[in-house]
């Protein structure tokens, strides 16, 4: 599985169908990301933030347009590398090595300026050549399709050595969202032996990496804004809880990603800062609309009324989560709240699922992993509310490698999750399109597809924005998922760490304005 579901899960930012027109032509106004426990104190310079993250030792990757199924492996190539644009605060889109980008009349050609005195590592300056290789090689990975949204290689281009053009199959004013998660930066011409040991652009070095342990040292030479750290220590941890215990005991200075549980745990403590963040991350349940049990609709909705949303949130996220509805993108400035919120109504679950005919006599398999915290415990609860329903749910926990390999885009009934949740264009393009390699329910849906492009075509914001509320109906009207609620990121963090970021997904790995106080 070449796009990695660790590494869709860091991707983030908003996309607001506004916001991405209105920063073409240039980013001098953006703001940075949000930040926590920065105050109005002046950052000081110096130190080394010693930080955890998840990731297993057999999973470890060095290639920044590979498969990461590590948060640790992705945490690093982040720093390292830079991606044509980031999330920001104001815009919510932000310049990074991309410092403008302007489309064509007809939304299909976009033009991206590089960032002046944007630099590699070695001292080399970045061009349009090494832009456009970097560009063209993700392309060229199984899953390029879906992260480069109608961008052929032969439609990336170089205009002189500062300007890279690409041209959509079709107009697509969300473009510059789609440059934000994984267009990482190497130099024209990096072989894939050497690619390891590829210098970036990013704001930070790698000095050494040893068995997914990292330690990074500030690039002085960085063409962005003031990197204050000396260095960043990354060590890898298997369990949330474990990497909690490492800073309760001062081994480490900031628990990236550390879940409710280890919340609670730390919530008492006057020396433990957590930072929340919003609609971080969806667990939705995925039902199979292609073929199976749960190809009628009226099951799907079926079961979507047999769940006690808030009782999830509660039990599942410890309260450190919203109730959702159905539709993914919950932080998306365009997400439509509009949308009646379905309430348990276990009657009517029970109408519709004899007007569908569905056997009650068989007991179904629902296909988790532990990947993250409260991923399973997600599905135990569901099975046992929809059993109320009538509906016999067996819970399957499989090994994280087996899971992506077997039931991934393939299974009838089972988890997922993603921390893309402020982008209904990116779930659209990645996940419900018919044409997308990453289609998780199987869903094909003509309405939908003819909605999107419409929606994605339209440069008047307004406009667009009333297209997505109609392409959100859509969604929550048939799509294959079950989405009971948003849990909160969950950073813990020593109590000397200023400048964290705090937006969701992508936003969590810019490190780059963190610094330690005296």
């Amino acid at each position: 599985m070449d796009l990695s579901r660790r590494q869709l899960l860091w991707a983030g930012g908003a996309v607001g169908a506004s916001v991405l027109l209105a920063a073409c032509g240039g980013g001098d106004d953006a703001e940075p990301a949000g930040s926590a426990t920065g105050g109005s104190v002046k950052p000081r310079k110096g130190g080394t933030l010693r930080v955890g993250a998840l990731g297993r030792a057999g999973a470890i990757t060095r290639d920044p347009h590979g498969s990461q199924a590590n948060e640790s492996d992705y945490l690093i190539i982040s720093l390292v590398y830079d991606t044509l644009t980031v999330p920001g605060a104001k815009p919510n889109t932000a310049p990074r090595i991309a410092a403008s980008w302007e489309p064509s009349a007809d939304l299909k050609t976009w033009k991206f300026k590089i960032a002046a005195g944007a630099k590699f590592h070695d001292g080399s300056p970045v061009t349009a050549k090494d832009v456009g290789f970097s560009l063209k090689r993700l392309r060229a990975t199984p899953s390029g399709a879906s992260r480069l949204p109608g961008i052929q290689a032969k439609n990336i281009t170089a205009e002189g050595t500062d300007t890279v053009v690409l041209v959509s199959d079709y107009a697509n004013a969300e473009l510059p969202l789609l440059t934000r998660l994984t267009t990482f930066v190497v130099p024209d011409g990096t072989t894939d032996k050497d690619i390891a040991k590829a210098p970036g652009t990013g704001p930070f070095k790698l000095e050494w990496f040893r068995s997914g342990n990292a330690r990074l040292v500030r690039n002085d030479g960085w063409y962005g804004d003031d990197v204050y750290l000396d260095a960043i220590e990354v060590k890898i941890f298997e369990s949330p809880q474990a990497m909690a215990n490492a800073l309760l005991a001062g081994q480490i200075d900031l628990a990236s990603n550390v879940g409710a549980v280890a919340a609670r745990t730390a919530e008492r403590r006057k020396d433990v800062q957590t930072v929340r963040r919003p609609n971080d991350m969806a667990m939705p349940i995925v039902m199979r609309t292609a073929d199976g049990p749960f190809a009628d609709p009226k099951v799907r909705e079926a079961l979507r009324l047999a769940v006690d949303r808030k009782a999830m949130v509660d039990q599942v996220l410890s309260g450190y989560g919203t109730v959702a509805n159905d539709v993914l993108g919950t932080g998306d400035p365009a997400y439509d709240k509009r949308l009646p919120q379905r309430a348990r109504d276990l009657a009517q679950a029970k109408k519709l699922l004899a007007e569908a005919g569905f056997d009650t006599s068989k007991t179904y398999e629902l296909i988790t992993t532990e990947d993250i915290s409260g991923l399973a415990e997600s599905a135990t609860l569901f099975a046992t509310q929809v059993r109320e329903a009538g509906v016999k749910v067996k819970v399957v926990k499989q090994e994280s490698a087996v899971f992506w390999d077997k039931t991934w885009l393939k299974g009838d009934l089972y988890t997922t999750y993603w921390g893309t949740n402020d982008s209904v264009v990116f779930f659209a393009s990645k996940t419900m399109v018919s044409s997308s390699a990453t289609n998780e329910a199987g869903w094909k849906s003509t309405e939908f597809d003819a909605a999107y492009q419409k929606a994605i075509g339209t440069a008047d914001d307004t406009q667009r924005t009333r297209l997505l509320g109609q392409l959100q109906q859509i969604e929550y009207d048939s799509s294959g998922y079950l989405l009971w609620g948003m849990a909160d990121g969950i950073d813990l963090a020593g109590a000397k760490v200023r400048g964290l970021p705090t937006l969701p997904g992508y936003g969590r790995v810019q490190l780059e304005g963190a610094w330690l106080a005296g």
